[in-house]
């Protein structure tokens, strides 16, 4: 593939460019960006420490399309991965229409200030980048991601027909801290405060957060909660599996953690209404988001296990 630009440094552009480093023969020129060049350098000397090669590193605001047109251009990459903030997929995009380079993301677009998941504002793209001969790769993390890889095989090899579709990410790792989020606080706690909803019978069901519960058998995990959420893989996978009747995502919370979410919900502090603060305009959650632990600290400090997949119901062969 030879190079590629990696946009994002935080805990999820840590690991991509460690995996992708691990693999020389298909990523030969890797090229990390972020606004903070200190983050950049950082996991550019881990990666020569922990994978004996050295990395690029470079100065990009994200949210500047003209800036990350021009570094494109330059650079020349084969793919733009994008693991920076959920707010800056249409401008990177954007990006790489006008340098014509292949993107690839893990998160759906969520405008700034409303916690809103739709692949509406990303699939309006889809004319334009088909003219434009490059691809655009959605939501390729592991949920949204590997989950529709699953349920893609399962549709082609396993079943005549899919019924239902049960989502299931569990986390049993333990970090340490009393309250911490696995990946960006911002957006992890928007995606889990906001209305749940699922896929029924041809119509979308909503519900109230966190409001309908399961305990679910994990493989290796053994029993855990698990509660519903809306995740942005139900919009395009009840749109492409056919015979589809019902789809759900569901996500293992411990009532520690709930416990302290809701501590957080009652005070205010999880909103993305601005409030005024000596002067200056500030949402709570940016402010929550300051005072946590950086997720990108967590890995070396948590043990356990997660599991991700798909509870898979359909007919095959009449049954």
């Amino acid at each position: 593939m030879s190079k590629i630009v990696i946009i994002g440094a935080g805990g999820v552009g840590n690991v991509t460019a460690h995996k992708c480093a691990q693999l020389p023969e298909i990523f030969t020129e890797i090229i990390l960006a972020s606004r903070t060049l200190s983050k950049c350098e950082a996991i550019a000397t881990d990666i020569v420490k922990k994978q004996g090669r050295k990395i690029r590193i470079a100065e990009l605001d994200a949210d500047d399309v003209e800036a990350t047109t021009r570094f494109l251009k330059i650079e020349r990459p084969k793919l733009l991965i994008n693991v920076a903030l959920p707010y800056q997929d249409l401008a990177l995009m954007d990006a790489c229409l006008a340098a014509r380079v292949n993107y690839l993301d893990t998160a759906n677009y969520e405008p700034l200030n409303e916690a809103k998941y739709e692949y509406k504002w990303q699939w309006a793209y889809q004319e334009r980048f088909k003219k434009a001969g490059i691809t655009a790769l959605l939501g390729s993390g592991f949920d949204p991601g590997v989950t529709n890889v699953f349920c893609a095989y399962a549709q082609k090899y396993l079943f005549d027909t899919i019924e239902t579709i049960d989502i299931l990410d569990a986390n049993a790792g333990d970090h340490g801290y009393p309250f911490a989020t696995n990946f960006n606080p911002e957006i992890n706690i928007r995606e889990i405060t906001q209305k749940g909803r699922y896929w029924d019978c041809g119509k979308w069901e909503e519900v109230e957060p966190m409001s309908q519960h399961r305990v679910y058998d994990f493989p290796v995990l053994g029993k855990m909660d698990a509660y519903l959420l809306y995740h942005e893989e139900l919009e395009s996978l009840s749109k492409n599996i056919k015979g589809l009747k019902r789809i759900r995502f569901w996500m293992t919370f411990s009532q520690n953690y709930l416990k302290y979410l809701r501590v957080l919900e009652d005070i205010g502090m999880t909103s993305i209404d601005a409030v005024d603060f000596k002067g200056q305009q500030i949402q709570p959650i940016e402010f929550l988001k300051a005072v946590l632990p950086d997720p990108a600290s967590l890995g070396p400090r948590t043990k356990g296990k997660t599991c991700i997949g798909c509870d898979i119901e359909g007919i095959k062969n009449g049954v």
